[in-house]
């Protein structure tokens, strides 16, 4: 092994791995936080047809009663 091979083959993950969120297996570096494209397009899939929906909250400044 040369001496470059030896430095890059103890360096340490950028990102701790962690479970994918669709299957529980280990996330990929490629695909984080998945595991796979499949699990990654999956979750894609969910926000793109509304499965997932970020709750709306309304502010007092937004109310139609406005008094000048």
């Amino acid at each position: 092994m040369t001496e470059s091979r030896k430095s890059t083959a103890n360096v340490t993950p950028l990102r701790p791995t962690r479970p994918c969120p669709e299957c529980k297996r280990p996330s990929q570096r490629e695909h984080y936080p998945f595991c796979s494209a499949r699990c990654r397009n999956i979750d894609l899939s969910r926000w793109l047809t509304g499965a997932y929906v970020l709750p709306a909250v309304e502010s007092a400044d937004d109310s139609d009663d406005k008094q000048e």
